[in-house]
């Protein structure tokens, strides 16, 4: 059964109804690690001394391999550029910024026990249950300040940073859409698109899976999303083209199904873009961050979590739009970016988030029916 729950913030609703999710966790036991360098094999701070010893192993590794971190999604150019200037000695390496979290894996593998490796992921949900034994344990020094749901119990991958699946539009060219089937009509004539391929990247998938409970339907079954998605083709609306800050800018993509956060970092590319959440059921979810077991920099893989999950970088993620994971402890402690926080889209009050089962389930789905749909 889907789990619905109504909120007016998504870091209290999504950590509830992710709950039974991370339950479903396969433990992954002991990871080998990738060395025999003390820092492979930390679980913690306290395995390294103190935090001065951690950030001195990483300044040593001196390079710290990022994947799939495109610079315009969720404010990653400034967390990028924060870490950079916060140590100087670390040389970071941002790879393949465009491409899927299942691509991320395959990376990892491809390139296991080079030095040009992923350190780091940053991952949809289902993909990261898939592949808890690429990963590395590590529970970072702000870690009882994430919400329980948020976690795997191990710390094997935590959600970072989550939103709403939203459209966003270019208003002079197009009006508000007030429901899903607006735009099977013909004022949105070759002008929707997804932001990649559902069988392949988180946002395109929840795309799909909005418009499922927009259409009625619920999270056991992905087909009426599916059937929309053929509808919308049909009609000739359907945009088939990747979906950046150029395509928005240059008008190729002008109406596009998103997370909230990224659509409304758009408005920079297009002064006229503006973000509509749907009335009704909302479609929520988080990404997870996670170390490569065989990661070829250990050390500067968990001072890189360690920042993310830090009052800074938290923030800066708040100000890309996304709501970080620890969100709720910062308001509560004062340290939060009040006006970033202030400045979020609006939220649905009912919310979905999908559970392991229906995941896995809506991804074979995909798999089977999405080409032969929008063909």
């Amino acid at each position: 059964m889907t789990t619905l729950l109504r909120t007016p913030r998504l870091g209290a609703g999504l950590a509830v109804v992710a709950a039974a999710t991370l339950a479903l966790t396969a433990c992954a036991g002991d990871a080998p690690a990738a060395g025999d360098s003390k820092a492979a094999t930390a679980t913690s701070v306290a395995d390294f001394g103190t935090f001065a010893d951690l950030e001195a192993a990483a300044k040593k590794e001196g390079a710290l391999n990022v994947i799939a971190l495109p610079r315009d999604w969720a404010n990653y150019g400034a967390v990028i550029d924060a870490f950079k200037a916060k140590y100087p000695e670390i040389t970071v390496n941002e790879s393949s910024p465009d491409i899927s979290s299942a691509e991320e894996i395959q990376a990892a593998k491809t390139n296991e026990g080079l030095d040009t490796a992923p350190d780091v992921f940053d991952l949809g949900l289902t993909v990261a249950l898939q592949n808890t034994d690429v990963f590395a344990p590590y529970k970072v020094q702000t870690w009882d300040d994430i919400p329980d749901a948020l976690k795997e119990s191990t710390g094997l991958f935590v959600g970072d940073y989550g939103g709403y699946m939203s459209i966003g539009y270019d208003s002079s060219k197009f009006p508000e859409p007030e429901s899903l089937d607006d735009l099977l009509g013909s004022d949105y004539k070759a002008s929707v698109a997804i932001n990649g391929d559902p069988t392949q990247a988180g946002a395109a998938f929840a795309a799909v899976g909005l418009a499922t409970v927009q259409s009625g339907g619920d999270l056991d079954d992905f087909q009426p999303g599916i059937d929309f998605f053929s509808e919308l083709n049909k009609a000739g609306n359907m945009l088939k083209l990747d979906v950046t800050s150029a395509t928005i800018a240059s008008g190729e993509t002008p109406v596009v199904f998103d997370w909230d956060y990224l659509n409304a970092t758009h408005v920079a590319d297009n002064k006229a873009w503006k973000v509509r959440v749907f009335p009704g059921t909302g479609y929520a979810g988080y990404y997870n961050q996670a170390v490569n077991k065989n990661a070829p920099h250990p050390a500067a893989a968990r001072l890189w979590q360690e920042f993310l999950y830090s009052d800074e970088g938290q923030n800066l993620w708040l100000k890309g739009g996304a709501r970080p994971a620890r969100m709720e402890a910062m308001t509560a402690a004062g340290t939060i970016d009040a006006d970033a926080a202030a400045a979020l889209p609006a939220a649905p009050t009912t919310v979905v988030v999908p559970s392991e089962a229906q995941s896995t389930a809506a991804g074979t789905l995909l798999g089977e029916k999405w080409a032969a749909a929008v063909q």
